[in-house]
């Protein structure tokens, strides 16, 4: 059986965080292990929010509790999201290669839930700084958005092009950036690594909620978990994206009940070579 960690925030309303990315993880033959990096009641979106980080020491607990019981001895593949401070991001680099060293075929995918357009971060410069100097470098693949691209890349992205540019300049060899101003009414999503480029087209629209780049992480690692090319990979996860959008439009919150992730329940969406 396939074992997947996630480290990530919790809402009890909504689907952002957890509540958005593990959902596609969870399939027959796959065991999800979700720890809640933050607990609140909802997207600080809404007009009221309430809830606190969850501290590292009381992670560090419950990931003794979970290795006692033999749910770590191997772990397939780790997700982080939300990761609230330094010192989370810290403790998530040293999960991270505590796990690797017993699993060194383990996966790490790094989303870097830092900041979004058009308010930038919603974390400390210090906790970003630590995703980018800490984790980037032992991730496998990581999934930022336009801004988080520009932000640890230090490279304007106004384009493709530009994205394509940043993503090489990261310490990570895969990137998949998501939300790239392709032209005026038209968002790019990329895979890129060392030797190919893939890039997958949708349309913008407004009034997307919050909550499509935790979906996307989860259902880009639930494809490549299925042994899915890159390519493959990324028409899973855009299309499995803008069908959770197409149901979710003026919504503050993303529509996911009663959809199924399973590879056949999703329309993959084009994709194409962009270079080599």
């Amino acid at each position: 059986m396939q074992r997947i960690l996630v480290l990530s925030s919790y809402v009890a309303h909504g689907a952002v965080g957890l509540q958005a990315a593990v959902p596609p993880l969870q399939r027959p033959g796959r065991d999800v292990i979700a720890l809640p990096t933050t607990l609140l009641s909802n997207h600080p979106g809404h007009p009221n929010c309430a809830g606190d980080p969850v501290s590292t020491e009381k992670l560090a607990a419950m990931m003794a509790a979970l290795d006692a019981n033999g749910w770590l001895t191997h772990i397939d593949a780790i997700l982080t999201g939300y990761l609230p401070t330094a010192a989370h991001a810290e403790w998530a680099g040293k999960t991270v290669e505590r796990l690797r060293s017993r699993c060194p075929r383990l996966i790490y995918v790094c989303d870097p839930v830092l900041g979004d357009d058009p308010g930038g971060l919603y974390v400390s410069a210090t906790a970003a700084e630590t995703v980018r100097d800490r984790l980037m470098p032992i991730a496998d693949l990581i999934t930022p958005n336009r801004f988080e691209l520009a932000w640890l890349s230090g490279v304007a992205v106004d384009s493709s092009k530009s994205a394509i540019a940043a993503a090489r300049k990261l310490a990570t060899q895969n990137i998949a950036a998501t939300s790239i101003p392709d032209r005026k009414a038209v968002l790019a999503n990329l895979f890129v690594t060392p030797a190919t480029i893939w890039t997958s087209t949708v349309a913008r629209v407004p009034g997307v909620p919050h909550g499509t780049g935790d979906l996307f992480a989860g259902l880009l690692l639930a494809s490549l978990l299925d042994d899915s090319s890159e390519d493959a990979a990324l028409a899973y996860a855009v299309g499995g994206v803008a069908h959770a959008v197409s149901r979710s439009i003026n919504s503050l919150d993303l529509e996911l009940a009663g959809q199924r992730w399973t590879a056949d329940a999703v329309a993959p969406a084009d994709v194409e070579v962009w270079h080599a």
